[in-house]
């Protein structure tokens, strides 16, 4: 173990924006043992609060479902991969013909915009403030780097089922809602499998020494490439089922629970 590689919401941070003490005890073990830690998020750089103020990380967090690299140390974006507006324009039409009444949002090197009726009768506290607009070509010139689509009734898996047959050979589609019809879209062949494989390299660390941690399908592929891939026992199923190692529950401290074993066992060789 190397390298650990973890998603942040539901895996270690909780609803209430928390992060328990035992967690962060271990992943600051683990740094002490000479361990890398990045983390591999859906977020995008604006919404990294919480890991650089609880866990004190100041390295390398990989944004956006892989669409972007950014260093928390220099609060830059260290690379990307954008989607032309071409694409997005493309993939709104077709999905805007296979839903009732989709919504949609694009994700900015620059900011966050959403189109009327995104955000729905309840806007979360994050966005507060957040005036929606129309979604234009011009957008494109902050560099687009994730495309959203919601919908206000049914659920995620059944939208990602709906649409990916019908867009998946022009953008990277998945999800990580587990109660809204959210669907998250980035560029052609980016998830963050591939990213956190250059990163990997780029630190001399083959696949085999890198332990990662997932719970919702936009950690599919990353859980399948790390050596040891953990979904969360209190992920979702197709995590679960794609994964060849299981952590004990979010609620149980699960990836500190793996993380202390690991740490006793490399002690103990």
């Amino acid at each position: 173990m190397r390298l650990i590689a973890s998603d942040i919401d539901g895996t270690i941070l909780g609803h209430d924006g928390k992060i328990s003490s035992r967690t962060l005890e271990a992943f600051q073990a683990a740094a002490e043992a000479g361990i890398g830690i990045v983390f591999v998020t859906g977020r995008p750089p604006r919404w990294l609060d919480p890991i650089r103020e609880q866990v004190g990380h100041t390295g390398t967090v990989i944004c956006s479902n892989g669409a972007v690299t950014y260093s928390l140390e220099s609060e830059s974006v260290v690379a990307s991969h954008l989607l032309p507006w071409e694409t997005v324009s493309h993939v709104r039409d077709i999905i805007s013909g296979l839903a009732p009444e989709p919504r949609f949002a694009l994700e900015s090197l620059d900011g966050f915009h959403v189109e009327p009726g995104f955000l729905g009768a309840e806007q979360p506290p994050s966005l507060a403030g957040l005036e929606p607009e129309q979604l234009t070509p011009a957008m494109a010139g902050g560099g687009i780097i994730k495309m959203l689509a919601v919908l206000h009734t049914g659920n995620a898996d059944d939208f990602l089922d709906l649409v990916r047959p019908k867009v998946g050979g022009l953008i990277s589609v998945t999800h990580s809602a587990p109660t809204l019809a959210l669907l998250e879209m980035g560029p052609l062949g980016v998830n963050k499998a591939v990213t956190l494989a250059e990163y990997a390299a780029s630190k001399g660390i083959a696949a085999a020494d890198v332990v990662a941690f997932g719970d919702m399908p936009n950690d599919i592929e990353m859980l399948g490439w790390a050596g040891a891939g953990y979904a969360m026992a209190s992920g979702h199923p197709d995590a679960l089922a794609a994964a060849a190692l299981t952590a004990p529950r979010f609620e149980d401290d699960g990836v500190a629970q793996v993380i202390e074993a690991r740490l006793a066992a490399l002690r103990l060789a």
